[in-house]
């Protein structure tokens, strides 16, 4: 990996990734060569905070079709982590 920014794509903002805010575990959007050790400490360097567990889950590939072409969809990999009590992220900056 060239670094920790290169590797952790972007948070995913779901329903069920919001309701997962309330047990303190957050998800992430990260590169498909990634694995657990480096998630967690890309996360802890980034952000500053413990982590106690990383689950990840690899999506599949749906076809897509062109006209008479058909193809597939990229292949994600979510990384759902689990923060120690007392640490957060701030994800959604409020504007009010």
């Amino acid at each position: 990996m060239n670094s920790f920014i290169d590797l952790i794509k972007y948070p995913i903002l779901t329903e069920k990734a919001v309701r997962l805010f309330k047990q303190n575990q957050y998800s992430f959007a990260v590169s498909n060569k990634a694995n657990k050790t480096v998630i967690k400490t890309a996360i802890e360097t980034l952000f500053d905070v413990k982590v106690i567990s990383v689950n990840t889950l690899t999506q599949q590939r749906k076809k897509c079709r062109v006209g008479k072409f058909v193809g597939e969809k990229t292949q994600n990999k979510r990384a759902i982590v689990t923060l120690r009590p007392g640490d957060s992220i701030n994800i959604i900056n409020e504007t009010n």
